[in-house]
């Protein structure tokens, strides 16, 4: 079949299929732009994650329409199971206008999958195996105007044009990279290690969060390391099991997160069944981006969507809804700049899109990194996870700043005080 130019020639490119790249996608092809989605591997694909939704990522699945029926292979989760000082707290998610009521775990394999093909579904062309490399660029300006890719397992040379790219290409983002944007190294950073069990916990209706994460390897007195374990229930005889962490601390990095997280596991009880016989994947870690890591999120033709721009939220390593959230935000700007009838009114309604992303989520992050660097701290660690867990209305309040769940307009008092915070906090 001969290849016609229109094939390889769209009004957006989308660089990367996972929850950033497919939302962009999905919601840009619904406003009836021509889209290309480009994705380096081949679905379904596995990706290091904790497989946990909150009701933030549910709702987000809920307006593009996937299917989250238990039929449908999704499990429910009432809440949080927080372990620590001692203490075993259960707290429902909080009872909110904005947002559902649970929320849902799936295996990263084919969640990704699943949010792809709606995005073909509404239109989207997406090309599997795609290793997009360099940008094209325009001499003149410097301004993005589409990407290499090498196509197929024959790895065929193909060049995508179009006047607008969005990077969704993950915490390396060698899209970015090669257009000049490079992490900041004043943003928080963490690492999720995680592996899966055969295990008698699959079944919980709660994700379950020990905020006490000691090593007790070496003959030395046991130390409290920054971060937090987790066990996730998958319904189907297995459970999620890995470990949080921070930079914020000189054991990020003399530390083997795999080692600890075995350390970890071999020290829960042994009906659990955390044992190497029973591992039915390999360990496997992967980076948080934090708290806007890479900015401008929008210059010279390419915005920047997920993990890619540092969406991961500092409180609590959170990366899928902000991910969907700022694909939504991205299209909506996209879709109004690709309206205007000028070049220069374009451009104005583009410059927007950091700022949008800064009024939804800058204040919220600035308190973030604060509180990263708090818990970096061993000693507060400690106090807070002796004192805090053992009043329940103080971790209801936890809760919702944790995991960002709030209405923004006639909330509780609980939520009036958060979103305070959030909007006096700088937008940086």
């Amino acid at each position: 079949m001969t290849e016609t130019p229109s094939e390889h020639t769209a009004d957006v490119i989308v660089v990367g299929a996972g929850p950033a790249g497919s939302t962009t996608a999905y919601y840009l092809a619904k406003a009836g732009l021509d889209v290309l989605l480009l994705e380096k591997t081949a679905f379904p694909r596995e990706k290091v994650c904790g497989d946990g939704l909150t009701p933030r990522a549910t709702k987000q699945l809920v307006a593009m329409g996937i299917d989250i029926s238990e039929e449908a292979g999704w499990l429910r989760n009432k809440g949080l199971r927080i372990i620590g000082g001692g203490v075993r707290l259960q707290l429902d998610w909080p009872e909110l206008a904005s947002y559902p009521d649970y929320g849902l775990v799936r295996k990263r394999d084919d969640f990704d999958e699943q949010l792809a093909r709606q995005a073909q579904k509404a239109g989207a062309r997406l090309y599997e195996r795609c290793n997009v490399g360099e940008p094209v660029t325009d001499p003149r300006t410097g301004r993005i105007t589409g990407v290499h890719a090498k196509l197929g397992e024959e790895k065929r040379p193909v060049t995508f044009h179009a006047p607008l790219v969005v990077a969704a290409d993950g915490n390396s983002s060698r899209l970015s990279l090669a257009m000049g944007l490079h992490r900041r190294d004043d943003r928080p950073m963490g690492v999720a290690v995680r592996t899966y069990f055969t295990t008698p916990r699959h079944d919980d209706d709660y994700l379950e969060s020990w905020l006490e994460l000691w090593d007790r390897r070496g003959p030395g007195p046991d130390r409290l390391l920054p971060g937090y374990g987790w066990i996730f229930g998958m319904g189907d005889g297995t459970s999620n099991v890995g470990l949080g962490i921070l930079n914020s601390s000189s054991a990020f990095r003399e530390l083997d997160w795999r080692e600890v997280l075995k350390a970890w596991c071999a020290s829960m009880p042994e009906d659990w069944g955390f044992t190497p016989d029973n591992m039915t994947m390999p360990i496997r870690g992967a980076a948080l981006p934090m708290a806007f890591n890479r900015q401008p999120h929008y210059t010279r033709g390419l915005l920047l969507v997920g993990d890619a721009g540092g969406l991961v939220n500092p409180f609590n390593g959170e990366g899928i809804a902000y991910a969907m959230e700022s694909g939504q935000l991205a299209a909506d700007v996209i879709v109004q700049a690709h309206a205007r009838t000028t070049d220069a009114q374009r451009e104005r309604a583009l410059h927007a899109y950091p700022q949008v992303l800064k009024d939804t989520y800058g204040g919220y992050y600035t308190l973030g990194r604060a509180f990263v660097k708090l818990i970096g701290n061993p000693k507060v660690m400690r106090i807070a996870t002796q004192r805090g867990l053992t009043h329940p209305m103080l971790m209801r309040f936890t809760l919702k700043m944790l995991a960002n769940l709030t209405d923004p307009t006639g909330g509780d008092a609980m939520d009036r005080i958060i979103n305070g915070l959030s909007k006096v906090a700088p937008k940086a």
